[in-house]
C-alpha cells in the first residue's frame, strides 16, 4: 500500500517489488530491484526513508525516518523479519538479522553484520566489517560490544549518548511518560489526513 503523508508520496523503482500488505508512507524512495515483503512498514514520520538498489526488507520489519534523522540504506542491504530501524544510516553490503533494533543517529558502516536480536543504540557507529553478535548491544563511537545482561557495565556509556535528548529533545530528568506519549501522539497523529494512493 502506498500512502501520501503530509503531501509527500513514495517513489518505487519499476524493477522493485512491494508486497500487497507492505506499507510505504510519505517520502519513501525504493531503489532498483529492491524487495519489500509482506507486512513491512516504511514510514516517513518527519524524515525520509531511502533504499539503495538491491535491498531486501523482510516480513514485518519497520523502517522509520524522523525529524532530524532520515533513514537510509545503501545498496545490497538485507533487513531481516521483525527488525526495527529508526533514523539511522546503513551503508552498503550490510546484513541486519531477524529482530535487530537500530536507533536514531546510529551508523552501520559497509560490510557490517548485526545478528539476531542485537541492538545498535543511539549515536552509535558500527565500523566497517564489524559484527554485533546475537543478542548483544553496541554502544558508542566506535561501538563497544556488550553481551546480554551487561547493563550495569554499558549504562554509563549509553546514558552519555543521551537517548531522551536524541529522540525527544528533552533532558532525561524532564522526560515523563506523559510527555513522551504526547510527543509521539503529535508525530503519529499527523497520519490522520493521509491518503491511500494504491
Amino acid at each position: 500500500m502506498l500512502i501520501e503523508h503530509d503531501g509527500r508520496r513514495p517513489a518505487v523503482a519499476a524493477s522493485a517489488y512491494v508486497a500487497p500488505t507492505a506499507v510505504l508512507s510519505g517520502d519513501v524512495r525504493v531503489g532498483e530491484s529492491c524487495r519489500i515483503l509482506f507486512g513491512a512498514v516504511l514510514t516517513d514520520d518527519g524524515g525520509p526513508v531511502q533504499l539503495g538498489d538491491n535491498c531486501v526488507v523482510m516480513e514485518n520489519a519497520v523502517l522509520r525516518g524522523r525529524s532530524g534523522f532520515p533513514l537510509s540504506l545503501g545498496e545490497n542491504v538485507l533487513v531481516g523479519p521483525h527488525a526495527h530501524l529508526n533514523g539511522a544510516t546503513v551503508e552498503g553490503d550490510v546484513f541486519l538479522a531477524t529482530g535487530v533494533s537500530v536507533f536514531p543517529g546510529a551508523r552501520i558502516e559497509r560490510g557490517a553484520e548485526v545478528r539476531i536480536n542485537a541492538v545498535v543504540h543511539v549515536n552509535t557507529r558500527v565500523p566497517t566489517g564489524e559484527t554485533v553478535p546475537i543478542g548483544w548491544i553496541a554502544v558508542g563511537d566506535p561501538a563497544e560490544l556488550y553481551p546480554p545482561g551487561a547493563h550495569d557495565e554499558y549504562w554509563p556509556k549509553l546514558r552519555a549518548l543521551d537517548f531522551p535528548g536524541t529522540l525527544f529533545d528533552v533532558p532525561r530528568d524532564e522526560l515523563t511518560m506523559g510527555r513522551m506519549t504526547a510527543i509521539y501522539g503529535e508525530v503519529f497523529g499527523r497520519h490522520i489526513d493521509d491518503a491511500i494512493i494504491e
